[in-house]
This record gives C-alpha cells, sequence and structure tokens, in this order.
C-alpha cells in the first residue's frame, strides 16, 4: 500500500464577448485589476491583500465523501497588449489538514480584447490544475473514477467563473463607464454653484 496517493486533476475552458460599444474602449476598464476580480467572483469572497493580489475563499465543494473549501492567492497583471494575466499564487484547503498538507493547484488564465471589423471581442482561457494527496480512506476507490470525479469538478469551478464573466463583466464595464463620464459633470457643477441649484 502506497504512504501517499498523488493523483493530478485538470480542466481548461474559453470564452468570447461581444463587448458592446461604450464612449471609453474597454482597454482602460482592463486596466483595473480590483474591478476584474470582483467581476469574476462575488465580492464577498475576495479579500485584497495589497499589490495586485487578491486571495479568493470559494465555494465549499464536495469530492467524493469529503468537503473542501479551498482559497486561493492570485496575482491578475496588465499585458503589453492590454490584455489582463492572473495567475494563482498560493493555495490551501480548510478544514482537512491532510488534504492540504498535499494540495497544490495552478490556475493561470487570460482575457485579451481583438478588434474584429466587427468590434470588439474579447478572448479569454483558463487553465486550472490540481494535484493532491488523497487520504487512506479513498485508496480503494479506482483510479478512473477518482480522475473522472476531480476533472468533472474542476470543469464545474471553470464553467461558473466563465457564466458569472459573461454576464457580470459587461454589466460592471457600463456601469465603470457611466461613472466615468459622470465624473467630469460633477467636477463642473462644484464650480457653478448657481447651475446646481437649477
Amino acid at each position: 500500500m502506497p504512504s501517499d496517493m498523488q493523483t493530478r486533476f485538470s480542466a481548461a475552458q474559453s470564452v468570447e464577448l461581444k463587448v458592446p460599444e461604450q464612449p471609453i474602449p474597454i482597454q482602460h476598464y482592463l486596466r483595473q485589476p480590483h474591478r476584474l476580480i470582483t467581476a469574476l467572483v462575488d465580492p464577498s469572497r475576495v479579500e485584497a491583500l495589497g499589490g495586485d493580489r487578491f486571495r479568493l475563499k470559494m465555494r465549499p465543494i464536495t469530492f467524493l465523501t469529503l468537503s473542501l473549501q479551498p482559497t486561493v492567492d492570485i496575482d491578475i497583471w496588465n499585458d503589453a497588449e492590454g490584455g489582463i494575466t492572473l495567475r494563482s499564487a498560493g493555495s490551501e484547503i480548510l478544514g482537512v489538514d491532510y488534504i492540504n498538507e498535499r494540495f497544490h493547484l495552478d490556475l493561470r488564465g487570460q482575457l485579451m480584447p481583438v478588434q474584429t471589423r466587427y468590434g470588439t471581442r474579447l478572448l479569454g482561457q483558463a487553465n486550472l490544475q490540481v494535484e493532491v494527496g488523497l487520504p487512506p480512506a479513498l485508496w480503494v476507490t479506482p483510479r478512473p473514477l477518482l480522475e473522472a470525479t476531480g476533472n468533472g469538478l474542476l470543469r464545474s469551478v471553470l464553467g461558473t467563473i466563465k457564466q458569472r464573466l459573461m454576464h457580470q463583466l459587461l454589466v460592471d464595464y457600463e456601469n465603470w463607464v457611466r461613472a466615468q463620464l459622470a465624473e467630469p459633470a460633477r467636477a463642473s457643477l462644484s464650480f457653478a454653484p448657481d447651475l446646481a441649484a437649477d
């Protein structure tokens, strides 16, 4: 019987979004990582760690007989082409010490604005890989079942992020543009109190 049963799971997800025309191009919005993170993940599950690093507390997930809650630290930055790159910088499993000591999560993602003859599109790609040492109680489980369950779980995690991105990111972008355009109007009103009183 092995002293440790290391297993690897992986999943990938791609996304393509048509960006509606706005007075401010989406490249300007993408320069603000904190907005992008809260568009991808429920803001109540995000903690800013300083700089462009954020801690994401994922929803509890069930893997066979285990209930796990992963926490992932993410670095996010702009690249030279105006897109966004994110990469995991650390991870932890809350609640199960045995697995936490044998757990490694690798998340890499990119989101890139692309100009086409039909307007701007956002192209995204995410790759998620987990290596984990399973507890002895699961060693008798057939490896194909373990891998199918783990891979399916990761696909589900990425699918949830994709669904939120496809809806929430464009909504937040439109709200941000509206707020940016309102700023100069507020500033000009502050210099013209007689107009503001009308």
